[in-house]
């Protein structure tokens, strides 16, 4: 009876549980895929989570939200210590309100990501329950056996944080979506000591963002755009909408000034906007003197005063920008002699919707521009291009790469990257591949069933 039933699942069971002699690195989404990032460290049968997000696949109907299939870790909930999150996209936070009534771990995360995911919590009766602790930038803390030191990173949301994990076995720097950013807006600039230090003793393993490996040079940075945008908005007649990713705080820090230089009254328009400078004005990552006016507002002053910040950068239907192209929005309508400017990037399969968008706006005589319009910046990604990536090998100086947060391509550019760079090992790999860094760095393909879970809607 033991041979024929038990055993097995045991055997299954230890070969899925690290041991004392065991340091391991399992990515059950955004490894091979951009977005629905969680990743698993397991040492001496304990388990610590890095993320927890959603993402967003398209079909014949429209877009549909998914988030990884856990239930790895939801079987094995009495070994996980921890759920760390490292800043506030909706790739690496969306995902816990739906995924931690089956985790019932403590979550760790910094204070403007603590305000984003508690709207989330209370949306789903859950803000009394989760356990939520926030940490400060480049804090130090021990979450069971790994000792964890939050290093703060440039990115576009605030307080993005790169991970330091320390156990007995070996020590990883798990980057996070990150940048150098030599003018960010809000956050400090990145700490070069801080950087520096970390090579000081052995950097085992960098786990580390790929999405822009393909791109040669540096990411623009925040506070370059000031320029490009005002330029663009004195030259504008009428009405200006500008339209970006609301979780990007300081661009909606460069805008709101860009429209007082330019004696114009901003305004915020769609619920994603609202949420997350309600977040910032919570976790004191929004200046005071910062004002905006009530959008209700618009429509009555002169065209030439008015400044809109609106939802729908990549051609959604319901969001604030196609309704204003549409004529549909109650605050105003959108025609000849306005500028709209889109101050964000088309995320890869978004193409068609944006296109369509630009169209109707400009068969209504509206001036569109797009960052390939403008001799100047007027959006910087917040991903490392391939000069921030060497500079990042260099602080850290890894004995072993493993590329992560990107699809194949990028996590292949980046692997040639740091073969080129002289880092000795490399590790490639997928979601449900097992990463086993110690005793001996190398990857059990396939270990772990992976899979994905649609949000209803």
């Amino acid at each position: 009876m033991a041979a024929s039933g038990i055993a097995p699942w045991l055997k299954q069971r230890r070969h899925t549980t690290p041991g004392s002699c065991d340091f391991w690195f399992l990515p059950l989404g955004g490894c091979g895929e951009i977005g629905a990032n969680l990743n698993l460290y397991g040492t001496d049968g304990q388990w610590l989570m890095v993320d927890c997000g959603i993402g967003f696949e398209r079909d014949q109907v429209g877009q549909r939200v998914f988030y990884p299939d856990a239930s790895f870790i939801e079987a094995r909930r009495e070994e996980l210590v921890g759920l760390v999150i490292t800043h506030a996209h909706e790739d690496h936070v969306g995902a816990v309100a739906y995924l931690w009534p089956k985790l019932r771990c403590p979550v760790y995360t910094t204070a403007f990501t603590a305000e984003v995911l508690k709207r989330k919590l209370a949306e789903q009766g859950l803000l009394d329950s989760v356990p939520l602790y926030i940490v400060g930038r480049d804090a130090q803390l021990d979450i069971g056996p790994f000792a964890v030191t939050w290093v703060g990173v440039n990115h576009s949301t605030p307080e993005s944080q790169g991970l330091l994990i320390e156990t007995a076995l070996g020590r990883v720097f798990h980057s996070g979506d990150w940048k150098f950013d030599g003018r960010p807006v809000l956050d400090p600039v990145y700490n070069q000591d801080h950087f520096a230090a970390l090579s000081q003793q052995p950097v085992d393993f960098l786990v580390c963002d790929s999405t822009n490996a393909t791109v040669e040079g540096r990411s623009h940075t925040e506070g370059e755009l000031y320029k490009g945008l005002k330029k663009i908005v004195q030259a504008a007649e009428g009405r200006v909408v500008v339209t970006c990713f609301g979780s990007n705080i300081g661009r909606l820090h460069t805008l709101v000034k860009v429209a007082r230089a330019c004696g114009r009254y901003p305004a915020l328009l769609g619920r994603s906007l609202e949420r997350f400078h309600a977040a910032a004005r919570l976790a004191d990552v929004w200046p005071a003197d910062m004002a905006l006016v009530p959008p209700g507002h618009l429509g009555y002053l002169p065209e030439k005063e008015v400044f809109a910040i609106v939802t729908g950068s990549q051609g959604e239907k319901g969001a604030v920008m196609s309704r204003l192209a549409r004529g549909s929005h109650r605050a105003f309508d959108v025609g000849a002699g306005d500028t709209v400017i889109f101050s964000s990037r088309v995320i890869p399969g978004n193409e068609n919707e944006v296109e369509n968008l630009v169209r109707l706006l400009q068969l209504k005589g509206v001036n569109v521009v797009q960052e390939h319009d403008s001799e100047l910046p007027i959006h910087a990604s917040g991903h490392p291009a391939r000069e921030e990536l060497r500079a990042m090998y260099d602080c850290v100086q890894p004995e072993v790469l493993i590329p992560v947060h990107g699809e194949p391509q990028h996590l292949e550019a980046q692997a040639a990257l740091g073969r080129e760079h002289g880092i000795p090992k490399g590790l490639q790999g997928r979601n449900g591949d097992l990463f086993t860094l110690y005793p001996y760095p190398g990857i059990r393909r396939g270990a772990i069933p992976v899979g994905r879970i649609y949000r209803p809607d």
